[in-house]
């Protein structure tokens, strides 16, 4: 090998070194950096004429696509499990459970112990204005927890507005971004950087709606979401969405008084089983929203319906006739099985005897419909109240099933199906962010390792060494040879 060869040899590592060390800094700066992928330097060896040295291949960037895809559906699961957990969670706090004395159970076993109070005293104007406050509070523990219910649904929808809005964003940015990658490799400059950049809108396209993703030519990616409608190839879609500025418990989707979506201005399915984005963030407001919301309001509607049913009945109340109105009403009126939905948020105290109205506290004992007072020790009514919250009926509708109960008992097998679902999207968030956490554990092994990374920077140190060393070799082999 001729002199000029070897200084060739040595010039081309000290090159590779100092490349080497400059990707191996960035790992290390890197390493805690979201979404960064480890990144090497490809090399072979250089083959001209008779001179050799080393050939820069280029940054290879390493990224398992399979643990990354694993944990972006995990991703986008997680986000679904915590909505739909923050809505459980939330609807329980409101209707409080079984064992809590301000629970919706609690209130109407509260209401019924008075009645049984007022029994044993029909003539006490207090034990009678009892009656009637804890009445009360039974129609503001329906309405509150009605009222939220909405409220849960209408910020649901809001959700989805922010939420959608999002989506077009980050589409549009990761449409951009596989315009700049392209351009880079037609000009042969490295694209980790910006596959980098990338990934990270992906992660976040992923946690608003589960991906799949497929490579395309020239390194650009297309998206589709897990139930196959295309978020992303070659183009990103417009996804579309009207926000409701005020929801109602009759308005549903179903009934076309709630807004759907459309990609590129057809309509798609939202349903939580094949909706084009169910599965992520989006997802679980869509479910909040159409779903668990208006299952949650029927069944406290149907409660509801069962309260107002028992005390405008002639046999409980024979001082009332047909269209009366009991001691429960529907906003004043009577209850018309047609006007079910909503019932709980419309739910008042017959104004005869609330003490914010007419508070004539002595037709809890006389009948709703008497003329005048009656006996004051005759606790027939208020016997006929106390048996009616106590008579076993069949829920009249809502998902309780065929089995007789109490009122009381009604309310609390209402309480208990809320806790139960509360208790199983706790199960199912653990789960969720168990297997998130494991898929994140897995996707680090192909990530920075430090210590490696320490390891390859001395290799490389001992290599810019030995070129350098190889260069001073050669100078000292020029001088002696011009002294000659």
């Amino acid at each position: 090998m001729s002199i000029s060869n070897a200084l060739t040899n040595a010039l081309s590592g000290l090159t590779a070194s100092a490349r080497s060390a400059q990707v191996v800094s960035s790992n290390i700066a890197n390493a805690s950096t979201d979404g960064y992928a480890r990144r090497s330097l490809s090399q072979s060896a250089s083959v001209y004429g008779f001179s050799g040295g080393v050939r820069l291949d280029g940054v290879t960037r390493h990224a398992n696509p399979v643990a990354v895809a694993e944990r972006r559906l995990a991703d986008a699961g997680s986000q679904f499990a915590t909505g739909t957990n923050s809505f459980y969670s939330r609807l329980e706090r409101v209707l409080g459970t079984p064992d809590s004395a301000d629970s919706l159970s609690g209130v109407m076993a509260t209401f019924e112990s008075t009645l049984a109070t007022a029994t044993g005293a029909p003539d006490s104007d207090i034990r009678l204005k009892n009656v009637a406050l804890d009445a009360e509070n039974i129609v503001e523990k329906f309405n509150t927890a009605s009222d939220d219910i909405q409220t849960m649904r209408s910020e649901a929808d809001s959700n989805i507005s922010k939420m959608i809005d999002d989506l077009n964003g980050l589409l549009q940015q990761t449409q951009d971004m596989n315009r700049k990658i392209f351009s880079a490799m037609s000009s042969g400059q490295e694209t980790a950087g910006l596959e980098d950049a990338r990934g990270v809108l992906i992660d976040q396209i992923g946690e608003l709606v589960p991906l799949r993703i497929a490579p395309r030519d020239n390194g650009a990616v297309a998206l589709y979401t897990t139930t196959g409608a295309t978020l992303l190839d070659g183009t990103a879609v417009e996804v579309s969405f009207n926000e409701s500025p005020i929801i109602e418990p009759h308005m549903t989707h179903a009934a076309g008084m709630l807004s759907g979506v459309e990609i590129n201005g057809r309509p798609v399915r939202i349903d939580s089983e094949r909706g084009a984005l169910a599965g992520g963030a989006i997802g679980a407001q869509f479910a909040i929203r159409d779903e668990l919301g208006v299952e949650a309001q029927a069944d406290l509607d149907a409660a509801a319906r069962s309260l107002v049913e028992r005390f405008q009945n002639t046999t409980t109340d024979p001082t009332l006739t047909a269209g009366d109105p009991g001691l429960f009403t529907d906003a004043g009126a009577a209850f018309a099985t047609a006007d079910e939905v909503g019932l709980a948020g419309r739910l008042e105290l017959n104004n005869l005897v609330d003490l914010d109205g007419a508070g004539e506290t002595w037709r809890l004992r006389d009948g709703l419909g008497a003329t005048a007072p009656g006996d004051a020790g005759d606790a027939t009514q208020l016997n006929r109240m106390l048996d009616v919250m106590q008579e076993q009926l069949a829920p009249p509708s809502g998902s309780f099933g065929p089995k007789t109960v109490s009122m009381t008992e009604l309310s609390g097998k209402l309480l208990s199906n809320v806790s139960g679902a509360r208790v199983t999207s706790d199960r199912d968030l653990a789960f969720a962010n168990s297997q998130l956490a494991s898929l994140e554990n897995l996707e680090l092994q192909d990530g920075v390792d430090t210590d490696q990374e320490l390891q390859r920077l001395m290799l490389i140190e001992q290599a810019y060494a030995a070129n350098a060393r190889l260069i001073q070799a050669a100078d000292e082999m020029l001088d002696a040879l011009m002294r000659l």
